[in-house]
Order: structure tokens, then sequence, then C-alpha cells
């Protein structure tokens, strides 16, 4: 139903039964919704922010119509309430939904037939009923009963939290945090929510905060903006910020004066909040684990740099000849160079682009030092990167947090400075892409005794989280540094390897001339649509004709941002509908689908699945009844639930930045000038560097040299390289 609101003539009121979640957008809570109202034949479009909804509840809105040139007639709520389902459509949707665990879309209808609209009053009053339905038996009602139970505290917090703008989703996992405590908790301090409940931004929580009465200058208010802007800035790769960033930054974000902010940085320092350190003569603020963490790498990068390797003194010209026996390839100058550097190192980094023998040099290290009886382990930061180390060495080779035994109770590595992994040499590749945080756990967990070899290209993007570890570490110049230049012949034949590295000089990739198919293309294309078209036509059918690659398996489009028409979120849409003939079959989550044989990425670490960032699989089984989807991970299945699925996106095409670490048979990369802020060298050579058999860059070439011209990529804001010096640089007058 609707009506007017007399404030104003064009506000008016309209609430109905959630029938469909259109569109859902974790990051800022935009939503599309299908409504249905009464007296309406046809649901309604509701647009509007709100945290979460599940079809089959109740919404009240409050805003106007609006006539969009694009979507049509829609109702443009400012504000969105959910209220617990009243109808037995209502209810019945509520529960085929997953909210309650155990009651899917076969047994919430038998559920509403046996009860009808009483059923909520049986569930909670009457339990011992259910059994009397068919297909129900002890073990089901049970788990309804408990996950009701449950439901019923949270519906309780969930009526305070809505009331102050938080869905449902977001209200489970207050609960699952705080317990029977959350109303009390949050009423203390909603400030809280952001660092403990994942999904729960600072906006949302000042939301409630001012709801409750909190004051716009209050000192919680501000020292809570202050670490929540230091996030940001986190986020965006720096260990740590200005001082005179943080306080101009807050004062934006919070709209109180510097006087506050200034004297909140204070009180969070004293309080061990934030962490003051000089940065060449200028105040920088860290969040406390970051500072610790750059800490952490300059102390163990001399400890473990100092003394002897492990094995002794080794003959490199002796070994030169039988490591070239061994491998079958005679190695290049550099290559003998370095190999004589990494026998006489304790801490050595070899870094180069695609084609010049990193993988050769590390196998005739690893051949030499396996041969002294030596415990060597190898690790790399993702899943395949892992693997594909091991393939090419032929030693087993682990992700790091398998490496450091990841304990998700404790929330931290088993392994560490007081239980160090037992091995003699350790190797860890795709080194570029680890951040502060994990390279402080991962080199404090090697023993003082072992040597350690960094491998990687520092010319790739830096890691997605903070700090620029492998770069400041070279640029320390406080270990010895392999740089690999030297293209091998093999190599040189291949034009994704010559176009990488002419990229990486600036110059423009070529296309090779000639009929005979070729692994690299650009595809000069017009505007979005354009490039769109064609790149539906190259994955769809193209590819698969020509190469015979699988568009599914083989395929990945590698786009530099997620927005717009040649994001990740709307080319997914395009692709899922013409490579998957089961889509629209599965389970409906925040206006993704996800249905059997859809190709999935997992887009934050889960420990206790244990399944990290990055990882990409396939759906192999849908539940509708259970709401389970089942994802196959390199033959690892694992099962999430409804609530669950936040952490997974459609994987067509993916974000350049997650696929560092991984290598594609076939790599599609979208290119225009509506990626203006993104056309950056490193990025196009980092996409272009996935591709094993086949790169196909379909776009404007306008935007092509835009992204090959601009080299200028901002520094990030850390202090590392100097922390290094001063560790590793004895004080003057000591001995050495």
């Amino acid at each position: 139903m609707q009506e007017p609101l007399s404030a104003d003539p064009k506000t008016e009121r309209l609430s109905g039964t959630v029938a469909r979640i259109v569109f859902h957008s974790d990051d800022s809570g935009f939503t599309v919704l299908r409504v249905q109202v009464q007296g309406h034949p046809e649901p309604v479009t509701v647009t509007g922010y709100l945290a979460a909804v599940s079809a089959g509840e109740f919404v009240e809105c409050i805003g106007e119509w609006n006539n969009d040139r694009t979507y049509g007639l829609q109702f443009r709520a400012g504000e969105i309430s959910v209220v617990p389902p009243a109808t037995t459509e209502g209810i019945e949707k509520y529960l085929a939904s997953g909210m309650v665990k155990g009651v899917g879309r076969h047994f919430a209808k038998v559920l509403i037939d046996a009860f009808g609209d009483k059923v909520f009053s049986v569930i909670e009053k009457e339990p011992d009923r259910l059994s009397e339905l068919p297909g129900i038996g002890k073990k089901r009602m049970e788990m309804i009963i408990d996950a009701w139970r449950e439901q019923k505290t949270v519906r309780d917090i969930m009526v305070f939290l809505q009331s102050h703008g938080v869905g449902t989703a977001r209200a489970v996992r207050i609960y699952k945090t705080y317990g029977d405590n959350a109303v009390t908790t949050v009423s203390n301090n909603p400030y809280r929510l952001v660092l403990d409940i994942q999904g729960i931004g600072f906006k949302t929580a000042d939301t409630i905060a001012s709801r409750l009465g909190t004051p716009s200058d209050s000192p919680m208010r501000a020292r809570a903006g202050i670490r929540y802007v230091l996030q940001e800035i986190s986020g965006e790769g720096h260990c740590a910020a200005t001082e005179e960033r943080l306080v101009r930054d807050s004062v934006e974000l919070l709209g109180i004066s510097e006087d506050v902010i200034e004297e909140a940085i204070r009180e969070e320092i004293v309080n061990g909040g934030l962490v003051r350190d000089e940065m060449k003569g200028v105040p920088g603020i860290y969040l406390p684990p970051l500072y610790r963490a750059e800490n952490s790498i300059a102390v163990s990068v001399k400890r473990l740099a100092a003394g002897e390797p492990p094995w002794g003194k080794i003959d490199a010209s002796e070994v030169m000849e039988k490591a070239e026996d061994s491998t079958g390839l005679e190695l290049s100058t550099s290559q003998k160079e370095a190999l004589k550097q990494a026998f006489c190192s304790k801490f050595l980094v070899i870094t180069g682009g695609p084609g010049v023998g990193k993988t050769t040099l590390v196998n005739a290290v690893l051949k030499v030092i396996r041969s002294r009886k030596q415990r060597i382990v190898l690790c790399a930061p993702t899943g395949r990167a892992a693997k594909r180390l091991s393939e090419s060495t032929g030693f087993e080779a682990k992700t790091i947090h398998r490496l450091l035994e990841f304990d998700p109770r404790s929330f931290d590595f088993k392994r560490s400075r007081n239980n160090p992994l037992n091995a003699d040499l350790v190797v860890v590749d795709e080194s570029s892409m680890i951040d502060v945080q994990l390279m402080g756990k991962l080199l404090g967990a090697i023993p003082d005794k072992a040597a350690v070899i960094l491998v990687g290209d520092a010319d790739q993007l830096p890691s997605v989280g903070p700090g620029a570890v492998f770069d400041d570490i070279i640029a320390s110049d406080m270990v010895p540094v392999v740089r690999l230049t030297e293209i091998f012949r093999q190599a040189s034949e291949s034009m994704i390897i010559m176009n990488a590295h002419r990229i990486n000089r600036g110059e423009m990739p070529l296309n090779k001339e000639g009929k005979e198919l070729a692994d690299f293309y650009f595809v000069p294309a017009g505007e979005q649509e354009d490039i769109r078209a064609k790149l539906l036509e190259v994955v769809v059918k193209r590819i698969p004709a020509r190469f015979g690659f699988d568009p599914v398996r083989d395929v990945q489009v590698l786009t530099p941002m997620n927005r717009g028409g040649l994001g990740t979120i709307a080319l997914n849409a395009a692709l899922q509908q013409e490579l998957n003939p089961d889509s629209g079959s599965g389970i409906s989550r925040f206006g993704t689908d996800y249905s059997k044989g859809d190709k999935v990425i997992q887009l934050i670490n889960n420990y206790d699945k244990e399944v990290f960032n990055g990882d990409v699989g396939v759906i192999r089984s849908v539940d509708p009844e259970e709401n389970i989807v089942t994802v196959d991970f390199d033959r690892r299945h694992v099962e999430y639930e409804l609530g669950e699925l936040d952490e997974l996106a459609l994987a067509y095409a993916i974000t350049v930045h997650k696929s560092q670490g991984s290598e594609y048979t076939a790599v599609i990369i979208p290119l225009a000038m509506q990626h203006y802020m993104l056309l950056q060298r490193n990025l196009l050579y980092t996409a272009v560097t996935r591709g094993k058999k086949l790169v196909i860059i379909i776009g404007q070439e306008k935007a092509l040299a835009k992204a090959v011209g601009n080299s200028e990529v901002g520094r990030r804001l850390t202090n590392l390289v100097e922390k290094i010096r001063r560790e590793s640089t004895p004080d003057e007058g000591s001995s050495v």
C-alpha cells in the first residue's frame, strides 16, 4: 500500500513484500528491489540504500516516484526499513530464503500448508508439532528449532538495529560476534562494529551512533573516524599517513574542527591505538599492526642475511657444469653470476620479467642444494602460484598460509619466531604480491641458520594489501639482488613475452604479420558497446573455434575495474548468460545468480574453509532446499550457506589485481578511456604476463597508448627502506 506524507506532497510511503533482489552492492548498500505492493498487479521497482534484505521480507519505504529514462518507473526511496512478514505468502518466501537453517523452498511450503500464518508461533511455542509433518525427522526438527531460537534472539536485536539502519544479514553477524550482549555492546560504542564485524563500515556505525544521540564532536566519534580514515589509506597500499593528510581527511569525513581531530590523534597514540614515527623528517601515523610488521621485516632481514649459508662453501664453476648437464640448458651470463651469488648468500632477491629464466635459475640452485642434503621449503602467496611452483621445480610448494600453519581459533600462525620452520633454504615465489603483514610473519618464522631466496617481478603491480615490500627490500641495498634481463631464444619467439617487455619499456605492443595464428593480438574497437560486443564474440565463439580453448576453463577476462559497462559486474552477467546453460536455475543472492557450472572467485580469506582471496573455482552443485552451494576449488569441494555467498563473486571476468600470482591459458583485456585513472603501465604489464598461450587486448588505441605511456604510479608511503638500512648498518664506533 502507499500513502502520501503531509510534509511534502511528492513524498510517499510504500510498503510490500520483497519479491526479488535485482541488485545489491555490499560496498555502498545501494539496492534495487522488486516489491509486491497491494493494489499493483506487477511488482514495483524500488531503489535505495539498505545494509541487507532477503526475498519474502516486508519493507516500508519513504520516497518518491521517478520515471527513469533507461529503467522506467521506479520508486526512489530515501529510507527503507525491513519488518517481519505478516502474510502467508511473505512468511513462505522468508522461510524459503534460507534465513532459518533446515527450511528451504520445499519445507517452507510444507510448513505454510500445515500451519498458515501461525507457523512462527508453532515453531516457537509448540515445536514438537513439526515432527508430525512428512519429511521432518528429529534431526531436521532440532535444526529448525535451534535456528529459530537463534533467529528469535536475532529478531530482537534486529528490531533494535533496523531502527538504526542495519539489516538482517548484518544483524546475524553482530549476534554471532556479541551474543546476547549485542544490543548493550552496540549501544555503548557503535563504532566497535567497524573493527569487529566484517561488512560494516564507519558510515553505518556513524549512522547508528547519531540515532543513539552521540554528539558529532564526541571524542569517541573522532577517534573512531581517525582509525577509519587510516584504514582507508592503508587500503590504497600505504603503511602510514602523514599527520597532515590524516588530519585533513578526518576533518573532511567527520565535519569537525582540526583541534578535536588533533586531540583525538594524541589520545589514540597515548592509548596505543595509533603509532607516530618520523618518516624522513615528516611525522607519520601508523596503525599498530603495520608499524610492527615493518619493524619485524627490518629485524628479520638483518638476522637472516647474517652469517654463512647452511650448506657451506660451494665451488660455483664446478657445480655450474653439473647444473647445465642436469637441466639440459646452457645458462646465460647473468644466470651464471646469479648462481654464484645464490651459493654464497644467506638472503638473495631474484627479479626479472617473463622469459628471462628465473625458473631455470631456481631449479639449478635447488638441484645443487638438494645434493647437499639440505631441507628445502618452497612457498608462494596464492594456491595457483604454489601449484605452478611445484610443477616447475618438482618440489612440493605450499601457500604461505599453509606453510605457517594458520590457526583460525587464535587467528594467527602457529609458526613464528618461537616456533620456526624446519628449513635450511626457503624459496618464496611471486614475492611482489606479498604485503607487509604477511611478509613480516613469513620472515619472522624462518630460523636464523636458514637461507632465503625471494623471487619475483618488480615491474608487476604491488601487493593488494599495504606495503611495497619486494621493492623496498631491493631499494634498501642491504641484500644482494640479481636482475635477470636476458630473454632466452625460445621465449623470444613468443609475442606475449616480446610485447610484455615492449610495454615495460614504454613501447607499444606489436601484432604479428601474416595469417598464421599468433599468441598475441590487439583488436581495435570503438566505444564501450563495441568493445563489449567484440569481447563476447571473441570469448564465446572465436577462441573456441580457432584455438580450441574452453571459454570457461581456459579463458580469463581481466579488466581494470569492477564498475561500468566494461567492469567485472557487467561483464560477468553477460558472460554467465552466454557460457552457462544452467544460468538462472540456482540460488540468487543480492542480484547475482549462483548456478551449477558458474566460475566463481573467493573475495576474502576464509581460514575455516581454507579458501583464500583470489582462489577461483567452479560451482559443482546447488541445493535450493538447504540453500547450499558447493564449489570445487582444484578438486576440493567447499560448501557455502546462503549467508556466506557474499564471499563469492562470478569469475568469468575478474580485476587485474585479483589475477596476480595466477596464469591462464588465454587472457582477454578490455581497454577503454573510461578506465582513465587505471590506465597504468604496470597494470597492463601484469595483465599481459598472466597469459600463457594467448593474450588479446580489445579496445581503443588511445587507451592502450595511455596505459603504455603512464609509468607514473603513485609511490606508496612506507618507511621500510630506512628501517632496513638502520637495522643493517652498524652504529659508528661499533665493531663488526
